[in-house]
């Protein structure tokens, strides 16, 4: 069977005109000859009757100490509800479909509630009906550990079930349909002149995920690259063919996707606070040890990580930095603290091993009078760290530096 995975998020599923809209996309692939299995998000945004954001409101309205367990039994309900509503409209246009939750999915994770990961897929349900020619619905963010135990899957959940039952039914393709048209170089609402890319690495994507891109979670681009299965990211709303995900050598023949640009797109992260420790003025032994792990006991996430014998610089999103700093200063240690600064990445697998990215990047940033606080880069990815004042500035420099708008489009 030619499997094909289509995820709808709960924007495209907020009115039935666009419920109808989505089935006809539906039904489009399996008169291509696919079996589609659909998988649904919960439907609208916080305010809407179904959102999981309005769902949980209710119940905090009685206590907010809610535990975890039912946590995951009450944020499982969104997407049963839109997948049954799918189901429904399938059916009403004359396909016959059928809801599956997680469970029935086949969907195993760990009992990490609230952010549970997938250990497995059992999809012998999902063969089952795709053999008798029903379109398969599978609600989206959730699973079911071994004992029996509701769980979901976290931010992103809906695209990483959508990437788990690709790789489990060797699927040809996982489409994740949004309200875009795919992935952009920039967030448009700061370049003006941000562009559809046509195709990207899974490296690439994972970066530009991480730092700050909300297209698709990085989770799910991770799972997909375990099978070499592409991933398009494609908009409910228009036709247009969206942004291929894949490696160098996809199945639509050979890509060079490495060589013809060094940069992908350039993101953003913004609210961050830098930390900054000289060593010499720091008394304790081990200073970089126990920073770290008192840092790491306190349940404190630090980013942008620099170590010379010299100094210690790592970033805190703002919200944490005074909780943070009273770490530190229970270790006896008076760090520099800059808050409001924003991590501004360039992203592409094209810059890997070539000489000047770097040059080309501080150069762009100069001539803008953008100062750079801190800076670190890997094979993909070349991070700098600057004013949040400054943020919007840098990344339209950057954009404008690696050519990456709408006129420079090859």
């Amino acid at each position: 069977m030619r499997f094909l995975i289509q995820k709808f998020g709960g924007t495209s599923l907020v009115s039935q005109d666009l419920r109808e809209l989505v089935a006809n996309k539906i039904i489009s692939a399996a008169n291509e000859g696919f079996s589609p299995v659909v998988v649904v998000s919960a439907i609208g945004r916080q305010g809407e009757p179904y959102a999981t954001d309005t769902l949980l409101s209710f119940i905090l309205s009685i206590n907010r100490d809610i535990p975890s367990r039912e946590m995951d039994l009450l944020m499982s309900c969104g997407e049963i509800i839109s997948g049954v509503a799918m189901v429904n409209t399938l059916q009403h246009m004359g396909h016959p479909a059928v809801l599956l939750t997680g469970e029935q999915a086949g969907i195993i994770t760990d009992d990490n509630h609230n952010d549970a990961r997938i250990i497995r897929v059992e999809p012998k349900k999902i063969t089952h009906f795709a053999e008798q020619g029903k379109i398969v619905v599978v609600a989206g963010f959730q699973g079911v550990t071994e004992n029996g135990e509701i769980t979901t899957l976290g931010r992103g959940g809906s695209d990483t079930t959508a990437s788990a039952l690709g790789v489990a039914l060797n699927a040809e393709c996982i489409d994740i349909y949004t309200d875009v048209e795919g992935i952009m170089t920039a967030d448009p609402r700061i370049v003006e002149d941000a562009r559809i890319l046509d195709t990207v690495t899974y490296n690439e994507i994972c970066q530009l995920a991480h730092e700050g891109a909300k297209v698709i979670h990085p989770r799910a681009v991770e799972i997909a690259m375990q099978k070499n299965i592409p991933l398009r990211v494609r908009s409910t709303f228009s036709d247009a063919p969206g942004t291929l995900v894949t490696s160098h050598h996809g199945v639509y023949g050979t890509i060079d996707i490495t060589r013809d640009r060094l940069a992908s797109g350039v993101t953003h992260i913004s609210g961050v606070t830098q930390l900054k420790i000289i060593v010499k003025d720091v008394t304790v032994e081990e200073p970089g040890l126990r920073i770290f792990r008192s840092l790491a006991l306190a349940g404190i996430s630090i980013d942008f990580i620099n170590v010379s014998p010299e100094i210690i610089m790592f970033t805190v999103k703002d919200e944490v930095a005074q909780k943070a700093l009273a770490v530190l200063e229970n270790l006896g240690i008076q760090p520099l603290v800059k808050p409001n600064c924003a991590k501004v990445s360039t992203v592409g697998a094209g810059m890997t091993g070539v000489p000047g990215v770097m040059a080309s990047i501080v150069q762009g940033l100069t001539e803008e009078g953008v100062e750079i606080l801190q800076s670190s880069d890997s094979h993909t990815t070349i991070w700098v760290l600057v004013d949040n004042d400054n943020m919007k500035k840098a990344i339209k420099a950057l954009h404008r530096k690696f050519k990456l708008g709408q006129n420079n489009k090859g």
